[in-house]
């Protein structure tokens, strides 16, 4: 068999057509002002905060910068693999936006406990997750005091929760004698429950009666400790706010109180506090500053 004349018989290939254009410089121009506009949204999506609401703003802003790139790449034969990675993350970041809308959607309260939250607990920047805790730790119910009735009797009713008043005013009284009155979003028995500790009991040494129809949110001692076990945070958190109501309370006693001559004491002294009303009365309170340059006998 003789062997084939290649060169005679002038064979060619034809190359195959390309699938999609070949991009075969860089451009000399700037891109569209939707490229600009991702970036932009970009840029602004990652300056969000914490929380679930700088999730939101986040996921929010990333995934508009995302779709805008993705419509960018779209427009471009060359920016195929820009594309596909943009519409991924679009889509995941979507997800994400869907997830934190979905979760802010299930730890909303009622309105009630939403005002509690944002004079309470809010500046303190306790979380909708772990105020979320606290409002299932009292299962969610906030119990009524009609008028005239008592929330506690002196020397009857026991220590074996923590109270916070929601709307109406209590007043506070000791043998018969007014003290002072409880307001909204104050505790009703912040003393009584700093004063014990989680495995002692007590009773009132004040009674508590309701001036008007009033409505309060109650945690038993029992299921509170637990969630402070749990919880190192929230422990912290209440500790902060009974002893501050305390404080509050201290003070507006020490603006009503005065001796016998008009003139105003401190409560905060331990001498008077434990002092009988007999002797405070005949108790010089006021100490004699002396007179600069006066002569002594």
């Amino acid at each position: 068999m003789e062997p084939l004349d290649l060169e005679n018989m002038n064979l060619t290939v034809k190359a195959a057509a390309a699938a999609y254009p070949l991009c075969e410089e860089w451009r000399d121009t700037s891109e569209g002002s939707v490229f600009h506009l991702a970036n932009m949204f970009l840029f602004f999506g990652f300056m969000g905060g914490s929380g679930f609401y700088g999730l939101l703003y986040l996921f929010t802003c990333v995934t508009l910068g995302f779709f805008c790139s993705t419509v960018w790449a779209w427009s471009d034969y060359c920016t195929t693999d820009s594309f596909l990675w943009s519409f991924a993350l679009f889509g995941a970041c979507l997800g994400q936006v869907l997830h934190v809308a979905y979760r802010l959607r299930s730890v909303s309260f009622d309105k009630e406990f939403q005002e509690l939250h944002n004079c309470m607990f809010k500046k303190l920047g306790v979380s909708l997750t772990h105020f979320g805790k606290i409002v299932a730790c009292c299962d969610g119910q906030v119990h009524t005091i009609e008028r005239d009735h008592c929330f506690a009797i002196e020397g009857k009713t026991a220590i074996d929760k923590l109270s916070v008043l929601l709307s109406g005013r209590i007043r506070v009284t000791v043998n018969g004698e007014f003290l002072h009155y409880i307001y909204p979003f104050q505790f009703l028995d912040s003393p009584e429950w700093d004063s014990l500790r989680p495995s002692e009991e007590g009773v009132f040494q004040v009674t508590l009666c309701a001036d008007n129809p009033c409505r309060y949110v109650g945690w038993r001692r029992k299921k509170l400790y637990l969630l402070f076990a749990q919880h190192r945070y929230i422990a912290k958190i209440f500790a902060l706010v009974v002893r501050n109501d305390i404080a509050e309370k201290l003070y507006s006693l020490n603006d009503k109180a005065f001796d016998k001559s008009g003139h105003r004491y401190d409560l905060r002294l331990p001498s008077y506090c434990h002092m009988p009303g007999t002797d405070l009365e005949k108790a010089d309170v006021f100490l004699q500053v002396p007179v600069q340059g006066a002569r002594t006998a």
